[in-house]
């Protein structure tokens, strides 16, 4: 599948602000004790993952995982492996995290995993750019691919899932009404 460039300035509309992005308070965000447990099928940020791990999400997020159907991307897969490849061989925690992480990934059912489209990539890249340029947040990979589950998750139809605020609420922000889900 190609990339329409046309197609996605004339979606996104990169130029189209020139509005500072400023985080909302908490009140205005689509937080996840506002959320219906049974709903829309979730697509994963990686934090999901690594707060699940660390036993560290809400009552909240556990029964949205345990209620709705969860669906995977190859980004937070991408990001998962990242971690596999980076951890230092020498310390000693490294091979518990391994295991754990592996097990995670093996877990993956692969009829629930997904990768984003040639446009989604474009479109991520852009939506990144807007996010930079108008929060003065600095480049990163993480923005762009928390833009690219963002634009998954839209194009998909499901709720996105994440612990990230900032990034997300930014998102949110400038293509609102996708299905955010913020912890």
């Amino acid at each position: 599948m190609g990339f329409d460039r046309k197609a996605s300035l004339r979606r996104i509309r990169p130029q189209r602000s020139a509005a500072r992005l400023s985080r909302r308070p908490e009140t205005e965000l689509p937080l996840v004790h506002k959320a219906p447990v049974i709903g829309r099928e979730l697509l994963l940020d990686t934090c999901v993952y690594i707060d699940v791990l660390q036993g560290k999400t809400s009552v909240e997020v556990d029964a949205l995982l345990e209620n709705r159907i969860v669906n995977h991307s190859s980004v937070a897969l991408a990001e998962m492996t990242h971690l596999m490849g980076a951890l230092d061989p020498a310390d000693k925690r490294t091979a518990s995290v391994l295991k754990t992480l592996g097990r995670t990934i093996d877990d993956i059912p692969e009829h629930r995993l997904s990768a984003p489209s040639s446009r989604m990539f474009g479109e991520a890249g852009m939506l990144a750019g807007m996010v930079t340029r108008l929060s003065g947040q600095p480049h990163s990979i993480a923005l762009l691919n928390d833009a690219l589950l963002f634009l998954q998750a839209a194009a998909t139809g499901c709720d996105l899932l994440t612990g990230n605020r900032r990034d997300f609420d930014f998102l949110d922000q400038l293509i609102p009404g996708t299905g955010l889900i913020l912890y």
